[in-house]
């Protein structure tokens, strides 16, 4: 994430190996986003573009795969020129974890590809692959030498779930940092390829005119809502060991609540960022299970209608468990230990087969005094609300109290909105491209740290004990297509707040 820099420098010549290139996630993003970046000439001119596969795949079938899958997916027309080029780098290795003599063949291999591409022996591996997978992979990369930083770089990039729980986290970190160093992991967030939840730290800093009013004393609360229309689908099995807290808000949700909250770095770089980022994750206040349960919603999706879609139970999707207490919706108040953020709930939401799908965070600030114009009736005030749009509308948007044109003085509420679209023209893009560039010119400042992933676990692991423990008892049902579960309005109400209404 390059600052100030008119013109992006070119990455190192590297190898790009890909663990998992035969799958979804590939076709639908990395190699989408790698082409944007070949459009944009923004890989190395001596690459190296290596997929991993298992047996009975070579390179000329897995090219004409993800050729096909980059037709399908792609987020601008496709020029058969730079996806020749990208695509004709393209070397397919067999290897699997199981047979460690084929991790030693793929070393070998991968030394004449780089002698041959004469890349300098830099090597970024994606693990694109299942989380299971993640420890047997990194274990015979490293046992075969091909981590070892020789005169050359390694970085391998990690994508989430990082972790089922805290100890599972602690684990995970613990055995990779046997591995490798700190700095040579890249644990990916695809959201913090967004160009709107980077724009929140400008959005912060750079202005005079919100940084001094982003505390206690000005803003209410804070809502960061991750909405999503689609259903479990095909994921049932996956889904219904993991559930949308697991799934959605130790990395999504809380990469943007540390965005919102985070201290004033001292300086813009990767440690300055991620420290701060830690720190805020870190004061997110311990809950007894009592609290637990009374700060949060679990609800499950039943049958409905989305647009022109039928959606089923969500217990009848195959796969899932027919008396399963996975939830498909949870709502959650957080407070933070800190001197800024003292007395701001900061409520959060995310869901599947809900009605709208958004993704935003709304900042709302503290109503003025209105005692001089109290001819107003208190309801008919707008609410002061800094809404930061996500997706699937890029943007910032401001709403606040205007005078109704006429002699009499009149309130009402009107909307001062920034659209990205309508400002620059940007290329449509996957949200890949500039973490992948990143990864390749070393720069981690959107990627997790080890301590910032331990922080949001064990600000979650409350409610993960608290419902385990209560099993069915608590868990809410909310019709497919709607806003979710009552309950979690009521969440709100308790404290004389509500909602923002999406739409």
């Amino acid at each position: 994430m390059a600052v100030g820099q008119t013109t992006q420098k070119k990455p190192d010549p590297c190898s790009f190996v890909i663990f998992g290139v035969t799958g979804d996630l590939t076709h639908r993003l990395v190699v989408p986003a790698l082409y944007n970046l070949a459009a944009s000439d923004l890989l190395p001119d001596r690459f190296c573009l290596v997929g991993v596969a298992r047996k009975g795949m070579t390179s000329d079938k897995l090219r004409q795969s993800l050729l096909k899958g980059l037709s399908q997916f792609a987020t601008r027309p496709v020029d058969e020129a730079i996806s020749g080029r990208l695509l004709d780098c393209l070397t397919c290795i067999e290897a699997d974890p199981k047979d460690p003599a084929s991790f030693d063949a793929m070393s070998k291999q991968l030394g004449e590809l780089e002698a041959a591409r004469n890349t300098g022996g830099n090597r970024l591996f994606y693990l694109a692959t299942p989380p299971n997978a993640f420890l047997p992979i990194s274990r015979e990369l490293g046992r075969t030498g091909m981590l070892a930083e020789n005169g050359a770089w390694r970085r391998l990039v990690v994508e989430k779930p990082f972790g089922t729980d805290l100890a599972s986290a602690k684990a995970l970190n613990g055995e990779l940092l046997k591995l490798v160093d700190e700095h040579e992991i890249y644990r990916i967030d695809h959201y913090l390829g967004k160009e709107t939840v980077q724009n929140i730290l400008v959005l912060r800093f750079a202005n005079g005119m919100f940084e001094p009013i982003w505390n206690r004393n000005h803003i209410d609360h804070v809502q960061i809502t991750v909405d999503e229309q689609l259903g479990v689908g095909h994921r049932g099995s996956f889904y219904d060991q993991t559930g949308a807290l697991r799934d959605m808000v130790p990395n999504h949700l809380f990469q943007l609540l540390s965005l919102v909250a985070m201290e004033p770095p001292i300086r813009f770089d990767a440690h300055s960022v991620r420290a701060e980022k830690a720190d805020v994750l870190a004061a997110i206040q311990g809950q007894s299970e009592a609290e637990a349960l009374r700060n949060s919603v679990r609800g499950q999706y039943l049958a409905g209608r989305i647009g022109d879609s039928e959606i089923a139970d969500y217990r009848k999707i195959e796969d899932v468990a027919r008396g399963s207490t996975t939830e498909t919706y949870v709502a959650l108040k957080l407070m933070i230990d800190n001197w800024r953020w003292a007395g701001v709930p900061f409520y959060l939401r995310t869901g599947k087969a809900l009605g709208v799908k958004r993704t935003e965070v709304a900042i709302k600030f503290k109503q003025a005094p209105f005692a001089m114009f109290n001819c107003t009736p208190v309801e008919r005030l707008a609410q002061n609300f800094l809404v930061i749009g996500v997706a699937p509308n890029e943007g910032i948007a401001l709403q606040f109290n205007t005078k109704v044109p006429g002699p009499s003085i009149l309130i009402d509420g009107v909307e001062m909105k920034f659209r990205y679209k309508d400002y620059f023209k940007a290329e449509p893009s996957t949200g890949y491209e500039t973490l992948i560039y990143d990864c390749m010119i070393g720069d981690n400042i959107l990627f997790q740290r080890a301590d910032s992933v331990e922080a949001g676990w064990k600000a979650v692991q409350p409610f993960l004990d608290a419902w385990k423990k209560a099993e069915a008892e608590g868990l809410k049902t909310y019709k497919a297509g709607s806003e979710g579960p009552q309950e979690a309005n009521e969440l709100l109400t308790r404290d004389g707040r509500s909602w923002r209404k999406l739409g």
